[in-house]
Order: C-alpha cells, then structure tokens, then sequence
C-alpha cells in the first residue's frame, strides 16, 4: 500500500473541511449519507459541503435525475455527476467561481438488506475542477462491499469516500499513490475497487487501462477488464448473461496460433450455447500478472504493447491475478451464468494436474477439478506438435499421468474437457520464444506466424531487445 500515506481518514476530512478553495455538493443513494456524513461529523464541515442529498424512492431519484433502468449502474452515477455539478457551478459560479475549485460526489450503492444475501456492490465517482474555471473532469470508480453486516458495508462505503475525495485534490499526480490510497483505513479484505476510470479535462491522452493494471498490481481487485476500444468496464455488468469463451496466454508476441485457437475453440463452443445465446458471446484474452512480471517489477510498456496488438485485433482484455485456473472459473462464475469456455493448450493441461496448483486445498486435485468444472465451465484444448516425433497430441490422445487416467477420461467422456481441432499444423512449429528470437536474429521468417495488425508491435519489441 502507499506507505507515503498515514494520514487517518478522520484528518483528510479536517484538511479537505478547512481548505478554503474547495466546495462542492453531495448526492448518495441507497447506503445512507456515508460519505458526507464523515465530513458533518468533523470541525469546519461549512466550509467543504455546499450541499447533501439522498434519494432513495425511485419516484423521487427519477425526478431529479431522470428514468434508468437499473439504479445501481454507471449510467445513473453519470447522470447524478451530471445534474448535481450543473447546479452548483450554475448558482455558486457567479459568486465565488474564481476563487473556488467545485466538485460534486456521488454515489449509487447496493449495500446489504433485510434477509439479503445477494452481492453488495456500488457505482462512485467525483465531477471537480482541476482549479477554478477549469471545465470539469470525472473519476468514476465500482466497488464491491464484502464485509457481511451493512454497518460494516456503510462505514467501509464512507471512508472509500472520503479516500476518493482526498486523493482528487492530493494524490492524483501519481497514479500508484491514488490506486492504493482508496483503501486506506480499511483493513485487507472489506471492499474491492475492480474498474477505475479518469476523463475529462486533462485527461484527454491518458491512458486508463494503467488504472485497470495499478488496481490489479496493487491488490485492489483480482481482475479487470477494457474493451477493443480501451473503455475501462466493469468485469461483471459486461458479462452479465453473456457466453464467454476465455484464452489463457502471454500473448508475447501476439500470434496466429492464437486466432487459430480462438476461432477453432469457437466453433465447438457455439455448439453448447443456447440458441437464444448464440451472437451473445464475448471473447477474451486473459493476461495473467505473473505473465507480465519481469524480474522484481511490472513493466507498463510491455503490457501496453501485448494490449495494444490484441485490440487492433478487435479482442477484449482481461488482466488478472489468477494463477490457478479454480480461481479463474469462480470470478467468471460470479460474473454470468451462461456457459463458459477456457481454451488452452496440451501443455497447460498437463500443468493441471500438478500439485502444486491445489497443494492450499483440502481436497486436493478432486477439489481443484471440482471448482473448476462448476456450474458448466468446459475446457477446450488445443493440440499440440512434438517436433521430435511429428505425433499431434489432441484432448483425445493426451495421456494424463499416472493414477489421474480414469480421471482424465472422466471429464473427457462427459464434455468437461472437449477437444479443439488445428486446421493448419504449421502454425504450431513455433512458440513465442521462437518467434521473439527470430526478430532479434532478423530471421524474417516471423512474418508468417504473426498477425499482420500486431507486426509492427512484434517487430519493435524485438529490436528493442537486441
């Protein structure tokens, strides 16, 4: 976390309550006055908030702030930013506009209910000035409570608040101090924060799949995801009722092989899809951190790199935490509930079945398969070329090691793991290392095995590496 930062939530509130340039407004609904509460309850309170407000009726919140058709989302957040920052620069601009740096606050949450067992989450974001006159910039953020009492939830919910704000007007000159001090206060454990966003003024050129990679390196959320385009999105509301059919990968460099994987895994999957389904599906290419790790620290560059050759290939992004394949199916099961693929390769598979990827489980290898095969998660494997022997090893020739062969037969027989065919056997002679010490040796042989959109990436990243 930021160790540069021991300020106590209740000192950040003084310091934001007796600064004299900034005012703004607050507007939060569904888990009660939280945030704005902590600066009531501190000195000074007057001279920070021009305004609170709850709507909880649904008649009262459309009336303000128009019809939506789910409340806890970010197109209600934006539409709060955007009516309550328009108020205040409209009545309090004229009085106190050159001296005042404006925000408003807002919140919609789901926080924990009588008898309520479903998730607990929220949408949070802040509309301010840079300094005075300034146009407007927004921070938006989605945060899952996981704490079980709503008391618990409310208090977490206010100090994430309070966190927000602090970190808008003195820590956002560096991103890892911003990311890590959302959570200050809180102890590990109590609230993820898994999609963050910044736009507006001055953020025309950054760039926020940064924030996507500093929430997961900094242990905010194990997992987030962004679009062909770049957007930032939520992982669950993007995949919510969708098919998804996942590759695993270091995508070092972007290759053929890996299109070939994707389109041959996704005609067996459209197999299993609901009809009603079918078009629905999403795509994804997963990059994991321990891919992305070189040596003691994570290097920025070449995740841009390996992002930028997948969208130009028109392929959403997830970055994630998840070494264990268990833990990968668990957060897509959280997210949808319609059936799930996770292509991989016979080498891969093979890794499954060593202990060490269930050695913290009770139950073992049967308690890793069991996870991962939960509620109809199905494996597509992709052959694999013994360039000593020219054997092609399939789902159905792999030999799974010994006392794990019923097993293995098992899922094989009851589609648990369903094989992929390779229409063009060429493309597996090579694997990524191969093809990086080709552009370092000049052997212009990579040129056939890279996808034309993602050469120039390949190429440069070579030649950097000579």
């Amino acid at each position: 976390m930021n160790e540069s930062n021991s300020v106590s939530t209740y000192d950040k509130v003084l310091a934001l309550n007796l600064d004299p340039t900034i005012y703004g407004t607050f507007a939060e609904i569904g888990a009660g006055q939280e945030t704005a509460n902590r600066f009531f309850s501190a000195s000074g309170a007057a001279g920070m908030v021009a305004k609170s407000i709850s709507a909880y009726d649904m008649t009262m919140s459309d009336a303000i702030y128009g019809r939506t058709d789910r409340y806890v989302s970010r197109q209600r957040l934006t539409a709060m930013l955007e009516h309550e920052y328009a108020i205040l620069t409209e009545r309090l601009g004229p009085k106190r506009g050159e001296e005042t740096t404006f925000f408003s606050f807002c919140n919609t949450v789901r926080a924990r209910g009588w008898q309520d067992t479903a998730e607990c989450h929220g949408w949070m974001g802040i509309r301010f000035q840079r300094k005075p006159g300034d146009p407007p910039s927004d921070i938006i953020l989605h945060i899952r409570l996981l704490d079980a009492a709503a008391t618990e939830q409310r208090e977490a919910l206010g100090i994430v608040g309070v966190n927000l704000i602090h970190a808008t007007f003195r820590e956002r000159g560096h991103l890892r101090h911003f990311v890590e001090s959302l959570v200050d206060d809180l102890a590990p454990g109590r609230v993820e924060v898994d999609m963050l966003s910044f736009s507006g003024h001055g953020y025309g050129y950054f760039d926020n799949r940064l924030c996507a990679l500093q929430l997961v390196e900094s242990g905010l959320t194990e997992a987030t995801l962004f679009l062909p385009d770049g957007e930032v999105v939520q992982p669950a509301e993007t995949l919510y009722k969708r098919p998804v059919l996942l590759l695993r990968g270091s995508f070092d460099p972007v290759m053929n092989l890996h299109l070939e994987m994707i389109e041959q895994a996704r005609g067996v999957f459209h197999k299993v899809v609901d009809p009603a389904d079918r078009g629905n599906e999403l795509e994804i290419c997963e990059i994991s951190m321990s891919n992305l790790l070189r040596g003691a620290a994570l290097d920025p560059v070449d995740f841009i790199d390996r992002a930028d050759a997948l969208q130009a290939l028109g392929k959403t992004v997830l970055v994630s935490k998840f070494a264990e394949f268990h833990r990968l199916a668990a957060f897509l099961n959280r997210c949808t509930n319609k059936p799930l693929g996770i292509v991989l390769s016979i080498g891969l598979l093979n890794e499954l079945f060593k202990a060490k990827w269930s050695e913290n489980l009770a139950g073992g290898l049967l308690e890793s398969f069991g996870r991962l095969f939960k509620s109809g998660l199905s494996l597509y494997v992709f052959p694999w070329s013994n360039l000593r022997n020219g054997e092609l090893v399939t789902a159905e020739t792999f030999i799974a090691p010994e006392g794990e062969k019923h097993l293995y037969r098992h899922f094989l027989e009851n589609g648990m793991i369903r094989s992929v065919p390779c229409k063009d056997e060429k493309l597996l002679q090579y694997t990524g290392r191969d093809i990086q010490q080709m552009i370092e040796t000049g052997d212009e042989t990579w040129i056939d095995y890279v996808p034309e959109e993602a050469r120039a990436i390949a190429a440069r990243r070579g030649n950097i590496s000579r």
